[in-house]
């Protein structure tokens, strides 16, 4: 049996800012999963109606995946090494090598094929992130941040999850840490990188008119659609199976729109530490206390699937609308007081 020694698996709320964590800390680096995430600029929402997943419109609430490493990379100046593989055969030497030589190893993979998701967890989501730290014989050693237990995956499986094809399709994507870059990466200032990530976060959050899908507006769009339902010549069935997109998509799919602003509002407080600034911890309050009213709209679509009344989808609107004014007026102070670091 190879494996990297004494590597703490840790379980966290969403695979990309564990593996993510994991890899930092792993290499010294320490940056907890709501620290990536804020770094990483990876709160964000979208409604993007010609783009379908199960016939109904995507619903975003993160931004797209491999956004959160990417972004992480570049601020602190770290470089991953990725490959993707023409085959198979040639995905599987190369995790074997990158195992061989000791190195912990990042794998893009399928939800679907992996063996240890109990089946009515099991999707087709092709952008998973996990952690691969060893290997004994033909199985594959786990770090999988979504499971509170390490686990093992036969090769045969791994390799099927990770050259799945469709929407998202990772053709084998592997990366490690450039550990050639990891002195940069110890020695930055974190002043300047927060403040850049809170600016840029609250810039994909405040789009301008025209971009009526994304951020703020994305959300008042929603509410807009939601409103329409009654009279948009649907039947029942259908603004039911609506409402209950929404839900799943907020509270099943990931992380979700209310646990996303409870993450980035724990950042928020590691700011205020960070920083001695007192002001961010005000805004973690605040981001809070939004998620707790995304939390309540979904109660709201809940009920009105179960139980419809006539002004169901109006006071779900309503709710959406409210939570679209309160993330405007958050995002605004927040880049006010992040640029006046």
């Amino acid at each position: 049996m190879s494996a990297v020694q004494d590597f703490p698996h840790q379980q966290t709320a969403h695979c990309e800012t564990g593996v993510m964590s994991a890899l930092l800390r792993h290499h010294g680096l320490s940056m907890d999963e709501a620290f990536v995430f804020g770094l990483g600029r990876g709160l964000s929402f979208a409604f993007i109606p010609v783009l379908k997943l199960s016939g109904m419109p995507l619903i975003a609430y993160r931004s797209m995946p491999r956004a959160i490493i990417r972004n992480t990379c570049r601020a602190l100046g770290l470089r991953l090494q990725m490959q993707k593989f023409a085959s198979p055969d040639a995905g599987m030497r190369a995790l074997d090598a990158a195992l061989d030589a000791g190195r912990l190893v990042g794998l893009q993979t399928s939800v679907f094929w992996l063996p240890y998701f109990p089946p009515e967890m099991r999707f087709h989501f092709n952008a998973h992130n996990l952690l691969v730290y060893g290997r004994d014989g033909d199985d594959y050693l786990i770090s999988d941040p979504v499971f509170e237990q390490v686990q093992r995956c036969p090769r045969a499986d791994l390799q099927r999850a990770r050259f799945a094809r469709g929407a998202l399709a990772a053709r084998g994507l592997l990366y490690t840490v450039d550990e050639a870059s990891l002195p940069q990466a110890a020695e930055l200032s974190l002043k300047p990188l927060l403040r850049q990530a809170m600016v840029r976060n609250a810039r994909h959050m405040l789009p301008p008119a025209p971009v009526f899908f994304a951020g703020v507006n994305g959300i008042r769009t929603l509410a807009r659609r939601v409103q329409a339902l009654p009279a948009s010549g649907h039947d029942d069935a259908f603004c039911k199976l609506f409402l209950g997109h929404i839900v799943r998509m907020q509270e099943e799919i990931g992380t979700g729109g209310a646990g996303f602003r409870y993450l980035y509002a724990f950042f928020l407080q590691q700011v205020a530490e960070q920083l001695q600034q007192p002001v961010f911890q005000q805004h973690s309050r605040t981001l809070t206390d939004i998620g707790d009213a995304w939390r309540l709209m979904a109660s709201q679509a809940v009920r009105q699937c179960r139980r419809p009344t006539a002004d169901g989808h109006a006071r779900v609107a309503d709710s959406l609308h409210d939570i679209a004014s309160r993330e405007t007026a958050f995002w605004r102070q927040l880049r006010a007081d992040a640029l006046a670091l």
